[in-house]
């Protein structure tokens, strides 16, 4: 049964923050165990430090050991200074100072996940049920790898917020698992069956094939998993669900469909993203392109504007650099020339171009809209990696604001703009 509460268009008080988690650890057999909790990175506009404080309040008397880990995917990893950011904490050295007397400071964990002695293989979805799942996409045997640290706990909590998601179709519940603290093999399987589908089609879609994959997945890990799912906004909390880490995104996911996604009338020509400066390269800033696209008519642009961001992916560069951001039928059609790269890496690739198409015959690629990077990454790195350029020194927004098929969107990034008429 869900626990919970949520407002289309009003936020939570703290009060019914605390009663939620309140009635949450009621029900949950929490008295000596070790229980870590899986949260976000600073890439998610959360309310962490108020979550941090209620949970210490709430369950650190009852337990052995209240410890977080952040579920970063292939993020960068989080400074000390960034972590205590994070939580509304000082931390050193990975644990949380200033816990209250009698309860024992909290460790907060980085996901390593280029660590490969970090996972155990929990189990492999077998290519049969991948298929059925796929719908005949894909037919593959998927292992499915975790970080180990959760074994050396009796319970997991899951806590974050749920959003429109280009691969999964609302992020949160297991996706904190996978992709969150998984392996690579199930990262990669996942994000590439999406964007086969492609983003267009899954972001705030509702349960989707890579949905039913990470929860498959979710079902070897044979530990105790509950979820608190929040529906955010940059002005507050929206709302709170406790449950299975199913029923809180179920519930979760329903409230985000209708406060993160805006439709509009007509789509527009071209579009400005702003996007904040918690989004440090273009690897998690392409949320700007993700959440616009399907608010752009055909031969329109969208602008990425981050004048902070100077890297391409502190993590992928390299490789992105190799093959370019390009459609997915330009890699489908030359599967052979890029069957060996990454699938998450030519899966973000394909979701920062967006739709196009791919003729072999002439190498010809025809992208639906142009992508354009108003950022410090130089012209010359933008052509090579196939992306627009704009010197984010020329502009004005008094130059954009109030035109006629022009959209600006500031802090970009989780909303997500849809046409009414496309309205499911």
């Amino acid at each position: 049964m869900v626990i919970g509460k949520g407002y289309p268009d009003a936020f939570l008080a703290e009060t019914e923050v605390r009663d939620i988690v309140g009635q949450a650890a009621a029900q949950m057999d929490l008295d000596g165990r070790h229980v870590l909790v899986i949260i976000p990175d600073g890439t998610r506009t959360m309310p962490m430090p108020l979550m941090f404080h209620v949970f210490e309040e709430m369950l650190g008397p009852r337990v052995a050991a209240l410890d977080y880990l952040v579920a970063l995917g292939t993020h960068q990893p989080m400074s000390d200074a960034q972590l205590g950011k994070l939580v509304g904490r000082p931390v050193i050295d990975g644990t949380v100072e200033g816990a209250r007397q009698g309860i024992r400071r909290s460790r907060i964990f980085n996901h390593e996940w280029a660590n490969q002695a970090n996972f155990r293989t929990i189990g492999v979805i077998p290519a049969r049920e991948i298929g059925e799942i796929s719908g005949g996409l894909m037919a593959q045997d998927v292992p499915v790898a975790l970080n180990k640290l959760i074994f050396d706990y009796d319970q997991l909590i899951i806590c974050g917020p749920v959003f429109p998601h280009e691969v999964v179709g609302f992020s949160g519940g297991t996706k904190y698992l996978f992709p969150g603290i998984a392996g690579p093999e199930i990262i990669h399987f996942t994000h590439w069956l999406g964007a086969v589908i492609t983003s267009y089609q899954v972001i705030g879609s509702g349960y989707t094939p890579v949905r039913a994959v990470i929860d498959r997945a979710a079902a070897f890990i044979g530990r105790p998993i509950v979820c608190f799912g929040l529906v955010v906004t940059h002005d507050g909390l929206r709302g709170l669900y406790f449950g299975s880490a199913q029923e809180a995104w179920e519930a979760a996911s329903a409230l985000s469909a209708q406060v993160h996604i805006t439709w509009v009338d007509r789509p527009y020509r071209r579009v400005l993203s702003i996007m904040p400066e918690m989004y440090d390269d273009l690897w998690t800033a392409a949320k700007g392109m993700y959440k616009l696209e399907p608010a752009i008519a055909d031969g329109g642009e969208v602008v990425i504007y981050a004048p902070h961001i100077t890297e391409v992916s502190y993590t992928h560069g390299r490789i992105i650099d190799e093959i370019g951001y390009h459609c997915r039928d330009y890699f489908l059609k030359q599967w052979e020339q890029f069957k060996d790269y990454p699938a998450g890496v030519l899966a973000h690739s394909t979701h920062v171009k967006g739709l196009g198409t791919y003729d072999a015959a002439t190498g010809v690629e025809t992208p639906r809209i142009q992508v354009t990077l108003a950022t410090r990454i130089p012209s010359a790195r933008c052509a090579r990696i196939n992306l627009g350029y704009l010197d984010p020194a020329t502009i004005r927004l008094e130059d954009w604001q109030g035109r006629e098929g022009i959209l600006v969107v500031p802090q970009a990034g989780e909303m997500l703009y849809r046409v009414k008429e496309h309205r499911r």
